[in-house]
């Protein structure tokens, strides 16, 4: 499977009992026994998602989740919570939190969980890689704008035209090198 979880608690027992669930669901695990030592394994590891506690001495599974979110986005955070109080549920969600479980969690609702937030990554990643194409007409070497538009829904037009858009410059018209030297040669046939 070759993802990799960060899992942070403060207690011990829940670390190591959910840390064997994910070894055995094929999972690589990373522990943290508080925020703090969370962020600095998070910032020297590849994690592809996180599962935090959120009432931890010291440093809370909110702000885990804000620091996680800051410096990588598409890194998912699942919060644990014993506390299942719903303002603390719409704060996390607002702050960018994959999924919310109240502790204690069924460990196979938790891999449930977990294999929907990769599936999630996995579209996201493709949408990006998709809206990182420029699409250009095959026939007449029109490009779709799709700036300011739903992607897939923008206008087509002329080469030029984008180009002068995007790069806010005018356009000139000329031979590169190689293409100069053809149309040398072929002028220079048609010569003979």
């Amino acid at each position: 499977m070759n993802k990799t979880i960060l899992l942070v608690d403060d207690e011990a027992i829940i670390l190591k009992t959910i840390e064997g669930k994910l070894i055995d669901e094929g999972f690589q695990v990373v522990t943290a026994p508080d925020g703090t030592e969370a962020l600095k394994r998070f910032s020297d590891l590849p994690i592809n998602l996180v599962i935090t506690d959120l009432m931890m001495e010291g440093m809370s599974g909110i702000t885990v989740l804000e620091r996680i979110k800051q410096d990588s986005p598409n890194t998912a955070v699942i919060i644990l919570t014993g506390y299942g109080e719903l303002s603390s549920a719409v704060e996390a969600l607002r702050l960018g939190a994959d999924d919310y479980l109240l502790k204690p969690c069924d460990l196979n609702e938790l891999i449930f969980r977990i294999n929907k937030c990769f599936e999630k990554q996995k579209l996201k990643d493709m949408v990006k890689m998709y809206e990182d194409i420029l699409p250009i007409c095959l026939d007449c070497k029109k490009i779709r704008d799709d700036s300011g538009t739903e992607p897939g829904k923008g206008e087509w037009i002329p080469v030029e035209e984008y180009l002068t858009k995007k790069a806010g410059k005018s356009m000139s018209h000329g031979y590169c090198p190689d293409c100069g030297k053809k149309f040398l040669d072929a002028i220079d046939k048609f010569g003979d």
